[in-house]
């Protein structure tokens, strides 16, 4: 079904928490203005160092004017409800690891002005600031990561703790005086993977007014790559019952037309030593079944008025909840 026939989803304010996509496919922004994304948080940095990801902004600034009629770039949650209004996609630059400031402090403040709004503190590995969910133990944040989360308080960045080791992740939490966000994870009770996250993470995170967007990555589901639109609103609903309605909202992690390589890389310590993988990946992946690119992104909302969801609480899911900590944590 067509999002043009879904009432409810056609009203609400779209946002997914997390998409690391292929930017240099015409087919991924075909697919985000077809499914009616009002914004995502786009991807622009890994593995990358200071330089690699100011060449990643130069590149998109590049395809805000290429694609201007499809894309716009989010500063302000006010930009997510325009973009809403002209039809528009809202691209918010995101980050999974600091690692682009280097040791140097002051760039953070220079990325927040060409528009970088979500950093993650570390990405599966040990960095500066503190250590990610595969490093072998946790020591938990730096001198330095506690500077960089009084910095990015100050500034207005959203922090993301997805990657982020368990150790980590908790003084993360408390040592942060704005919320922070599990942009794209998911309960580890739910399904035991490291990369999903304790009890205790969600519930210190949902106390301080913080999101998670339940992610439908297809290697964190028992089905694998075999998995459907229905797991993952299975996924959607454990989470809803541990920390509350107004918590939980969407991080697809979606990867359209990336290919094989882009995956040898991001398991790569470090970005650089390449490493077996965990399992065999199928080449192109596939997200969930009836979920598979973002074009069909109203299947979720269908799935959940399906489960007895009223309007206003699947708003919420599909995009209110990220809507509300933009505003708090950017300062709108």
């Amino acid at each position: 079904m067509a999002s043009t026939e879904i009432q409810p989803y056609n009203e609400a304010i779209v946002i997914d928490g997390l998409n690391v996509s292929n930017w240099e496919s015409p087919a991924v922004y075909q697919s985000l203005h077809a499914g009616g994304i009002t914004a995502i948080n786009a991807t622009s940095a890994i593995w990358e160092n200071y330089a690699e990801a100011m060449d990643n902004i130069a590149a998109w600034l590049r395809r805000f004017r290429e694609y201007e009629d499809t894309l716009v770039q989010v500063r302000t949650a006010q930009d997510i409800l325009q973009a809403k209004k002209d039809g528009r996609v809202g691209i918010i630059l995101g980050w999974q690891n600091a690692s682009p400031i280097e040791n140097d402090l002051d760039r953070l403040e220079l990325f927040h002005t060409l528009g970088v709004r979500i950093v993650q503190i570390t990405y599966n590995e040990r960095n500066l600031l503190g250590n990610g969910c595969y490093e072998r133990t946790d020591d938990g944040l730096s001198n330095f990561g506690l500077d960089v989360i009084r910095e990015m308080n100050r500034l207005g960045i959203l922090i993301d703790l997805s990657h982020v080791g368990d150790r980590t992740t908790l003084e993360t939490i408390e040592a942060s005086e704005q919320p922070v966000a599990f942009t794209h994870a998911n309960a580890r009770d739910f399904v035991d993977h490291v990369r999903n996250k304790t009890d205790e993470a969600l519930k210190r995170l949902t106390e301080k007014g913080g999101v998670v967007g339940a992610n439908a990555f297809p290697a964190f589901f028992p089905s694998t790559f075999e998995s459907t639109l229905e797991e993952y609103v299975d996924a959607i609903e454990d989470l809803v019952e541990r920390v509350g309605i107004d918590h939980v909202a969407i991080g697809t992690d979606y990867t359209q037309d990336q290919p094989k390589a882009f995956f040898d890389w991001i398991f790569s310590q470090q970005g650089t030593k390449y490493k077996a993988r965990p399992m065999t990946y199928p080449d192109p992946l596939i997200h969930p079944r009836g979920m598979e690119t973002p074009d069909k992104f109203s299947n979720v909302a269908l799935e959940l008025l399906k489960r007895g969801y009223n309007e206003t609480d699947t708003a919420k899911i599909l995009g209110g909840n990220w809507l509300r900590l933009f505003q708090k944590v950017w300062k709108d």
